[in-house]
């Protein structure tokens, strides 16, 4: 069949992944085909593979970081050739009429945006994600990956790259010499610091792990690293840090990271702990922001991916086959990765 897709896929909480064949759509006239190359793997994965929002729909094909090249493009298509390098990120459709699809913020759309795999597209049907051979998609969500840029480490910007890169634009995180807090050293965090570094930040880097200080300092450059459980390091920095990004979704105190913004300052949740609490004096002594942050619109995104490469800005990568992914799914959960797994979805799947 013409149609006919190779993937991987989760039948029940299990979250077990394995050899599934569904159907694609055919190239609609605002399409396009995209043979994968590459795909990322994001915790969403693991959330959705083991329901844990006891919304998933099963037979799941998780992967919403897709990095692949053109091989059929629908008549109205002009941005895209076949042959071209293109990612996709984490939603594939939106109402495109509202006012944030108006002003490309697709991600906010007031009909809700549809994820990349298991959100239900305009047709009824069920999507499927990038474990997957080959995937169909509206042109509007597909983006340029830039020539000189190595196509498996442009998956992780797709998902964690834009999810830190749209606060930090946002909230003018990209004024020369202004001094910038990282908090947890993971997919996302890595990938702050080393936008950070590129904007011109005094950059810290803020950890449980003590492991993590060689690589916050020497591998990524950050300028400081703190161990967040020792008191004493902390207090040294009280006010004096112009922005502050919690990558980590652990439980922990608002109030200490608050202390540590000037005033004016601003913090910015991306992750996803079990509650947010802090004193309102934290908050309003200072004249602080708090403020939450989920992925990018698609302009955004297209900025970002051509800023990376105009920056040589690299995340750090494992590739892996498919067949690696269930214990790729595991070691992330134990946070056993350093700092991204992508799947080599050419040389596994498609062989």
């Amino acid at each position: 069949m013409a149609n006919e897709c190779h993937g991987w896929a989760a039948r029940d909480p299990s979250g077990l992944l394995s050899p599934y064949q569904f159907t694609r759509r055919s190239v609609g006239n605002d399409d396009v085909s995209i043979t994968i190359l590459y795909c990322g793997i994001c915790y969403a994965d693991v959330i959705w593979t083991r329901n844990k929002f006891g919304i998933t729909n099963y037979p799941v094909v998780p992967g919403h970081e897709i990095v692949g090249i053109v091989r059929e493009v629908g008549s109205n298509v002009e941005r895209f050739k076949v042959g071209q390098h293109v990612g996709v990120g984490t939603y594939v459709n939106s109402c495109r009429e509202c006012e944030y699809c108006d002003n490309e913020l697709e991600i906010h759309c007031s009909k809700g945006a549809i994820y990349t795999f298991d959100g239900v597209d305009a047709d009824g049907t069920i999507t499927k994600g990038g474990y997957s051979n080959y995937i169909v998609v509206h042109q509007r969500y597909c983006y340029r990956i830039p020539e000189n840029y190595p196509p498996e480490l442009a998956a992780p910007l797709l998902c964690a790259g834009i999810t830190v890169y749209t606060p930090m634009i946002r909230h003018s995180m990209n004024q020369e010499g202004k001094s910038l807090g990282v908090v947890g050293l993971g997919g996302l965090g890595h990938l702050a610091v080393r936008f950070g570094k590129a904007f011109g930040l005094k950059v810290t880097v803020f950890s449980t792990s003590i492991s993590k200080r060689d690589d916050a300092l020497n591998l990524l450059g950050a300028d400081n690293f703190v161990l967040s459980t020792d008191e004493q390091q902390m207090s040294v920095l009280d006010k004096s840090l112009d922005f502050i990004i919690n990558t980590a979704s652990g439980d922990t105190s608002f109030d200490i990271y608050l202390s540590l913004l000037k005033t004016g300052g601003v913090l910015v949740l991306v992750g996803f702990p079990s509650e947010v609490k802090f004193s309102p004096g934290s908050l309003n002594l200072g004249a602080k922001t708090i403020s939450g942050s989920v992925t990018g619109g698609t302009k955004q995104t297209q900025e970002m991916l051509d800023f990376c490469a105009s920056k040589r800005i690299y995340p750090e990568i494992e590739l892996v086959p498919i067949e690696y992914s269930n214990e790729a799914l595991e070691r992330m959960i134990k946070n056993e990765v350093k700092y991204r797994f992508v799947i080599d979805i050419a040389n596994s799947i498609n062989k």
